[in-house]
């Protein structure tokens, strides 16, 4: 069978898969939903539009070209019946988990009538295989069922509330329909500000790496990653977080006079933590009351007025009264 969608998670994947010379059309999700408004009450075209417009006001590409990438990805979606079969390769960590859910929960409303559906999903990063270990995955195909649908729709829904509060209950429920799960969700409550400090888990972990003497960016996001029980997150986000370190007054980071932090990086870029951000790194002060925090995960949109801490005691979240 030669006529198949192969939906995955990205270019690297892709490039793979061709070079295993795997059949079918290829189709890259492209889009980190962990990062950015996933709100509520839209359909894909209209949530695309705000996915689209978020990444243009990261500039993390040309306008016209990421518009149209979304336009393409969703019209190439929605002709799926065209295929007799689509297949949905993705990994175990929660850049991919929030992709699976959202196409998963967009086949849930538009169910294929003789298209065939089936999962391919491990603990293996795919951009990094090899053609030969690409092709060994298919022995873990598995044919889309009723459990994926009803989990991944759920899980969508309360993923794009206002609050994180459904989304975490999730863990009360069973998840094995999709295995990974349960990890993804944790790990995007943990992205929630710390009640020690205000800090998500991504930004504390910067913090602690610069302060434990590594300065070159680099070397900084490399070893994040290893800190990851599973890696999701990609560079471009990570300076963001960076620059907010760097931006603030007092800064919680700095640079030598006159260097800017930059992707790609330079050798000359070195980041050393200032007295603010080892205040901040042991909880003496809260990241939260030094920044007026403008911030979405999923469909929960932080400011000022609406704060929820992840509380790693407990394992729960809760709101800042």
């Amino acid at each position: 069978m030669d006529n198949i969608l192969n939906i995955t998670n990205g270019d690297c994947a892709v490039d793979v898969m061709k070079e295993a010379s795997i059949p079918g059309v290829f189709l890259p999700w492209r889009d980190v939903l962990h990062d950015g408004p996933v709100p509520a009450g839209l359909s894909l075209t209209e949530l695309s539009e705000v996915r689209a417009n978020f990444i243009i006001d990261r500039g993390w590409g040309a306008a016209e070209d990421i518009k149209r990438d979304f336009i393409d990805r969703d019209n190439t979606l929605k002709l799926f019946e065209e295929y007799e079969k689509v297949i949905l390769w993705f990994e175990h960590d929660l850049y991919d988990q929030l992709q699976l859910l959202q196409i998963l929960d967009w086949f849930h409303d538009n169910r294929p009538k003789k298209t065939t559906l089936s999962i391919i999903c491990v603990d293996q990063y795919l951009g990094t295989l090899t053609p030969k270990q690409m092709l060994v995955l298919f022995r873990y195909e598995e044919p889309v069922t009723e459990r994926h649908f009803e989990l991944s729709s759920r899980a969508w829904s309360v993923f794009r509330s206002d609050s994180p509060e459904k989304f975490s209950a999730l863990l009360k429920t069973d998840t094995t329909a999709l295995p990974f799960l349960e990890g993804a969700i944790i790990r995007l409550l943990e992205e929630y500000p710390s009640c020690v400090n205000g800090l998500s888990r991504t930004a504390h972990q910067a913090l602690k790496i610069i302060s434990q003497g590594e300065k070159h960016p680099g070397k900084i996001f490399s070893h994040y990653q290893e800190s990851e029980e599973c890696m999701f997150l990609g560079d471009s986000s990570f300076w963001v977080i960076l620059h907010a370190f760097l931006e603030l007054s007092p800064a919680l980071l700095k640079l030598p006079e006159d260097k800017a932090l930059t992707l790609p990086t330079s050798p000359d870029q070195e980041l050393t933590i200032t007295s603010a951000g080892k205040e901040v790194l042991s909880g003496k002060r809260n990241w939260l009351e030094m920044i007026k925090i403008d911030h979405w995960i999923g469909g929960v949109h932080l400011t000022p007025d609406n704060i929820w801490y992840w509380d790693s005691d407990s394992g729960s979240v809760r709101r800042k009264v």
